[in-house]
């Protein structure tokens, strides 16, 4: 078994006064540190090697294993395994070879300063991620906690909330909390107006208006929520499909005909990190998806112009698929070939020609096939009557 080698320090506002006796012994111990100029500022007064992180931040990996053998530090912000650092090295780097010492986290410090308990609020990140991914967390009495991306965060977030009818949410920005130049911005998102610095976190208290804007994380959005061409997975069929492609933390979809997006971007707000591949032969059905995409929560939705099976080629292997246009026998083979084992498959179909392909598939690989009918009440001159939808026949299976 291999001695652990690199040290992966949580580091606060406080520095080096901040750490146990054990963690600070190894630090200053250090042959070799790694980190950011903040870092090395809060660890200055050590005389070892500095290093700065590399450029691209890719090169950390090859960089840190070039230094085996020696006494290495990465100094990280607060824990480095929660949204941090930590993370990415563990996945590169045996962690039997790495310790790490972790801090107080931003969050932790953020949540006892608003009195918050953890166990009842998100906790999100969008330091350099897009910051849309937070609009899928907007809903009433939802208590956030945010680390940004900039000075500039909380107006995007702010004018995300307002624009969704949750103008009156309370908002905090907490920077350089536990060292001694601590400061608070408190405001509410639709005057949000505060000039803040570039490392912050966000406490967000949601706080709806009568006419908010409701978008729950479970499937079913309205279908007006969406951008469409009106060819679209509707409401009532799109919660049963997404129950059937189950939803996973951090699993990935192809969405196969994914149109205008609904699909893809309900599977994406459903659970946690969960990503979506959708491929549309169509470019402007592939604009309407990244504009629904980055309406609702999920700009990481990569969509790729193509036409299955074709298209299918070389992509990551998916945990679900859903074929929503383009089908045929050969699309379902190569679909099902790629899908990993327990991965869910669903089709519909609405035309005869596409039943007939589900009738078949059904014949030769079981699974549950159902047919899905739905009327809404509309009016029908000073009355109301039932107008029905066109059916949808659903063919659904497993891979065991």
């Amino acid at each position: 078994m291999t001695d652990p080698w690199l040290h992966i320090v949580g580091i606060g506002e406080d520095g080096l006064d901040g750490l146990t006796p054990a963690t600070r012994a190894v630090v200053e111990a250090a042959e070799i540190i790694i980190g950011g100029d903040r870092h090395h500022t809060l660890s200055d007064s050590i005389t070892a090697q500095r290093v700065a992180w590399p450029s691209p931040f890719d090169a950390l990996i090859d960089t840190l294993k070039s230094y085996k053998g020696k006494r290495v530090v990465v100094l990280a912000t607060g824990d480095p395994l929660w949204f941090s650092v930590g993370a990415r090295i563990g996945r590169s780097i045996d962690p039997a070879e790495i310790i790490f010492h972790p801090q107080l986290s931003a969050f932790q410090l953020a949540s006892a300063r608003m009195g918050w308990s953890m166990a009842d609020l998100e906790t999100l990140t969008v330091h350099g991620r897009p910051v849309e991914q937070m609009i899928a967390f907007i809903q009433p009495d939802a208590r956030l906690l945010i680390l940004t991306t900039g000075a500039e965060t909380p107006a995007q977030i702010a004018r995300f909330l307002t624009e969704r009818g949750f103008g009156k949410s309370r908002m905090t920005v907490l920077a350089s909390m536990g060292g001694a130049d601590e400061q608070r911005f408190d405001g509410i998102a639709e005057n949000w107006s505060h000039t803040v610095p570039a490392f912050n976190t966000l406490a967000v208290e949601c706080i709806a208006a009568p006419d908010a804007a409701l978008l729950p994380r479970v499937p079913g959005l309205p279908d007006d929520m969406f951008r469409s061409d009106g060819t679209m997975t509707k409401q009532e069929v799109r919660a049963a499909t997404l129950s059937k492609l189950m939803p996973m933390r951090g699993a990935l979809l192809w969405d196969i005909g994914c149109g205008c997006g609904s699909v893809a971007i309900e599977w994406m707000r459903s659970a946690r990190y969960a990503r979506a591949i959708g491929i549309e032969p169509r470019p402007d059905r592939r604009d309407m998806a990244a504009a629904n995409a980055l309406a609702l929560g999920t700009p990481r939705l990569h969509l790729l112009d193509g036409r299955v099976p074709e298209a299918l080629t070389g992509l990551e292997a998916p945990d679900a698929i859903f074929i929503g246009g383009g089908l045929s026998i050969e699309t379902f083979e190569a679909a099902w070939a790629a899908l990993r084992p327990l991965g869910r498959l669903v089709a519909n179909a609405v035309t005869l020609e596409s039943e007939a392909v589900l009738l078949q598939l059904h014949k030769k690989h079981g699974g549950q096939l159902v047919k899905l009918s739905v009327a809404r009440a509309e009016p029908v001159g000073p009355r109301t009557g039932w107008r029905p939808l066109m059916p949808v026949t659903q063919w659904s299976l497993v891979k065991r």
